[in-house]
């Protein structure tokens, strides 16, 4: 793992929460995108060398929503930046770590993510990250 890549924040409401966090962070929100396959909205900030992402729910059925539904507005999960991202998901899985996802999946921000179960990180949701490279 090269880097912690983002810190994600789950939030009801997307607008106020991005307004809350320019003034907060005092910096403008740089991208904002959809993931319909996760049922999720993003919205991205540069802090520095740091990132945090916020998300809220597209759809009532997303694992966002039902994130925020039994624990309510906060850390969602922290992300880490990797170089081979299959290489990390076969050594994390070896060393028995239980994979949320068997494969890759598009992420938002222009990332192949996958994440691991919190039973086996401590309760922390983890996600690994790839930038997806132009061929």
């Amino acid at each position: 793992m090269k880097k912690i890549e983002h810190i994600g924040i789950a939030v009801k409401d997307l607008d106020f929460s991005c307004d809350l966090y320019e003034k907060l962070l005092n910096t403008a929100c740089y991208k904002k995108e959809a993931v319909v396959s996760e049922g999720v909205n993003t919205a991205f900030f540069q802090v520095g060398p740091n990132k945090i992402e916020l998300l809220s729910a597209s759809n009532p059925e997303s694992p966002i929503a039902k994130f925020l539904e039994k624990k309510g507005e906060g850390i969602h999960h922290i992300a880490f930046d990797v170089e081979d991202i299959l290489v990390e998901m076969e050594r994390l899985k070896n060393d028995g770590f239980v994979l949320l996802n068997e494969q890759p999946k598009r992420g938002a921000d222009n990332k192949l993510v996958c994440f691991l179960h919190p039973k086996g990180t401590n309760g922390v949701l983890v996600e690994l990250c790839q930038e997806i490279k132009a061929l």
